[in-house]
């Protein structure tokens, strides 16, 4: 197959299954504008925030896994197609942050990022699933484990001489790192809701469901 088709398959594959958005239909089916409700962001920590940790963490696990699948799924039907693997993750993760059907306004990515890494190397991913348990307990912030994870891979891959990948993950982190800006002017300014209190249920628009 043509290599160009063959990349142009990959990312429509990988930005199709990212573009699914779990944290959206279930908000959508309780009657709630996730995009204008909350942080206004159609991810995990808002699901959390609006409708409980049972939600937000089954919007966790469905947007790791949909960038699982994505990953390892092209990297099988892809064998022989250099990085099929990594475009088909950063596709994945721009999938989710701009996903066609939502005016390209998605989630933020850390949970996408986290299945990406995973599936590519899954001791990395182990790692830094213990680093970021770590740091957000520590911070009380979601956002700073969500810069160590998409920091921290790309610069692994650049140490063991994977230019290729470390530039092409780079970027779609720097767009991750930007969708986050607002969240670094909420914790300067003491607004930003910490995981602890996201966890009481404060901010619960559901009725408690």
């Amino acid at each position: 197959m043509n290599p160009i088709i063959s990349y142009g398959l990959i990312a429509l594959l990988g930005y199709l299954l990212g573009s699914c958005n779990l944290a959206y239909f279930i908000a959508r089916r309780r009657g709630i504008n996730i995009q204008k409700t909350g942080t206004c962001n159609p991810g995990a920590s808002n699901a959390m925030m609006l409708m409980g940790w049972k939600t937000g963490i089954l919007v966790g696990l469905h947007d790791i896994g949909k960038a699982v699948l994505a990953t390892w799924l092209c990297g099988v039907l892809f064998p022989d197609v250099l990085l099929s693997r990594e475009v088909a993750g950063a596709a994945c993760v721009l999938g989710h942050l701009f996903p066609f059907y939502l005016s390209f306004r998605g989630g933020k990515g850390f949970a996408s990022s986290l299945g990406v890494i995973a599936t590519l190397n899954w001791r990395f991913a182990l790692i830094l699933g213990v680093a970021i348990i770590v740091v957000v307990l520590i911070t009380d912030y979601i956002v700073v484990g969500t810069m160590l994870t998409v920091v921290s891979y790309p610069i692994y891959c650049l140490a063991t001489r994977q230019q290729l990948a470390a530039l092409m993950l780079a970027l779609v982190s720097l767009i991750i790192i930007y969708k986050h800006r607002t969240n670094f002017v909420r914790i300067l300014k003491g607004t930003e809701v910490g995981l602890r209190r996201a966890h009481k249920g404060e901010l619960r628009v559901d009725g408690g469901k």
